[in-house]
C-alpha cells in the first residue's frame, strides 16, 4: 500500500495529529506529514476543513477524514494488520466511551486549570474535577500493561496525551493533577507508553512544549478573566 496517497495535516504541539501518527507507524502505513500553522491557517485547511478548520485532517487516496477518533476507527478497517479495537461489540463500545470520557472530563479541565492565571478557585476546581476523572481511569488500568491488554490499542492512542502532555499541564500551572501516589497505575503505563518503540520516537521537544503552553496559557488566562 505504499503506492497510495496517505496524507496528515497536523500541528506540532497538538496531542490529537499525534493519535492519527502513532497509528499509522504501528501499523506500518507510509504518510506524507504536512504540517499546519493554527495561527495562519492554510488554504489546503480551510478546503479540507471548513466546517471546523482544525487538526488532524488525513488524506488517504483523494478522501479527507475529519477527526482524530473517527479518523483511528478508519484507519483500523483499512489496514487490518496490529489491530487497534477488539472484535466484540461491547468492548468496542466501552473504549469509545473512556476515549470520549478523558477527553471530555479530563484533558479539557486539565487544560482550563493549566489556564486559569487569574482565579485560583476556578483552578482548583478544574483540578477537582480532572483529579477524579483520573482515578476512574486508574480502576480501568489496574492489572494491565496498556488499556489494549499487552500491547498498544486504540484506547491507549486516545489516552496517549495523558502520558506526555499532562506532565507539561502540571508543570506550566504548578498543578501535581497526575500525583504518582494516587495514580501508580497510571504512571507505570505512562513510562510503559512513552518508551514504547514507535511512540518514543514520534513526540514533540518537550521544552519547546513548555514555552508553547506558558504563552498560550498567558493569553488564554487574559482572556477568559478579563473582565473579572
Amino acid at each position: 500500500m505504499a503506492s497510495e496517497e496517505v496524507k496528515l495535516i497536523g500541528f506540532w504541539v497538538s496531542p490529537f495529529p499525534f493519535r492519527v501518527e502513532w497509528a499509522l507507524i504501528l501499523k506500518g502505513v507510509e504518510y506524507e506529514y504536512i504540517e499546519e500553522d493554527l495561527f495562519n491557517k492554510s488554504p489546503l485547511l480551510l478546503e479540507l476543513n471548513p466546517v471546523y478548520k482544525k487538526v488532524p485532517v488525513f488524506i488517504h487516496n483523494g478522501k479527507v477524514v475529519l477527526e482524530s477518533y473517527i479518523i483511528l476507527e478508519y484507519i483500523d478497517e483499512i489496514w487490518k494488520n496490529n489491530p487497534l479495537l477488539p472484535q466484540d461489540p461491547y468492548e468496542r463500545a466501552m473504549i469509545r466511551f473512556w476515549a470520549k470520557f478523558a477527553d471530555e472530563k479530563l484533558f479539557d479541565s486539565a487544560f482550563f486549570a493549566m489556564c486559569s492565571l487569574e482565579d485560583e478557585k476556578v483552578k482548583a476546581e478544574k483540578i477537582t474535577i480532572a483529579m477524579e476523572a483520573l482515578e476512574r481511569i486508574e480502576g480501568e488500568l489496574k492489572g494491565k500493561s496498556f488499556f489494549g491488554g499487552e500491547s498498544i490499542g486504540y484506547l491507549d492512542l486516545a489516552l496517549g496525551w495523558i502520558s506526555y502532555w499532562l506532565p507539561v499541564f502540571d508543570e506550566v500551572g504548578s498543578m501535581n493533577i497526575i500525583d504518582p501516589l494516587k495514580f501508580p497505575a497510571i504512571i507505570s503505563w505512562m513510562n510503559r507508553f512513552t518508551n514504547h518503540k514507535v511512540i518514543k520516537n514520534k513526540l514533540p521537544p518537550r521544552d519547546k512544549m513548555v514555552v508553547y503552553c506558558q504563552e498560550r496559557s498567558k493569553i488564554i488566562s487574559a482572556t477568559l478573566f478579563k473582565n473579572k
